[in-house]
């Protein structure tokens, strides 16, 4: 059962600012783009039909703390690690690996939680739900390590 996802990215010219830096909001787009990988990959989306209801994701809670400067052209790894699996709520840690370097080095360390949703389809009303079991079934705690820190 999935507890981490790995996916790599490049630093594109639009993600930095004038001194060609990673202008850092984009670590949570990083973070996003990397969860929403993570949820095809147990064949579901992050929005999705659940019967009668559309279940989605909305954040409640996201922090980033920077450790190194990613570079315009940079490859990276962003790796997701479930933290905490709650009836109604997932929280994910995210590390982002500059990976040219050997060994890597950690540039951004991040967490984001999640909560799932029910959505009225005529009012887009939301109310949290249970996370569906097809998916809740297919995901479990990471261990934790020392990157932790």
């Amino acid at each position: 059962m999935p507890s981490e996802f790995r996916m790599k990215h490049r630093i594109e010219f639009s993600m930095t600012d004038m001194a060609g830096i990673m202008h850092f909001p984009n670590a949570f787009r990083l973070m996003e783009v990397t969860e929403h990988a993570f949820f095809r990959s147990l064949g579901g989306s992050i929005v999705m039909p659940d019967g009668e209801r559309k279940i989605g994701w909305p954040r409640v809670h996201v922090e980033c703390d920077y450790k190194a400067p990613l570079l315009f052209e940079e490859e990276v790894e962003v790796e997701l690690r479930i933290r905490e699996k709650r009836s109604r709520a997932l929280t994910y840690d995210f590390f982002i690996w500059k990976i040219a370097s050997e060994p890597p080095i950690l540039a951004a360390k991040g967490s984001m939680t999640a909560v799932c949703v029910s959505m009225d389809k005529t009012t887009g009303k939301m109310k949290a739900t249970d996370i569906p079991a097809y998916i809740a079934s297919q995901i479990e705690v990471a261990e934790t390590t020392e990157t932790e820190i």
